[in-house]
């Protein structure tokens, strides 16, 4: 599975409902992660793995093109750490 459309049409057949009601649910899912990552509350799926933002200290850096140092503000980045089940499914 290598994108969306592929993953609906897998959670449509698994679950058996339509795609445009698998669109939505995995539309919904995905809403719902990024509005908790938002707050700043991680979201473990048991088994699956954590979602969760990070931060990404200030740093310099240098433009590729010009070579010329350039300030590089501090971020918040969403991460994953995969939990045990995935792993083991992986591996």
């Amino acid at each position: 599975m290598s994108n969306k459309s592929e993953l609906i049409d897998a959670i449509a057949i698994s679950a058996d409902i339509s795609k445009a009601s698998a669109g939505r649910a995995l539309d919904a899912t995905i809403r719902s992660i990024q509005e908790s990552l938002i707050k700043g509350e991680p979201v473990s799926l048991v088994g699956f793995g954590t979602f969760y933002v990070g931060e990404r200290a200030a740093r310099n850096g240098r433009n590729p093109r010009t070579g010329e140092t350039i300030n590089i503000k501090a971020a918040k980045i969403p991460k994953f750490r995969a939990g045990k089940g995935l792993k083991d499914a992986v591996n």
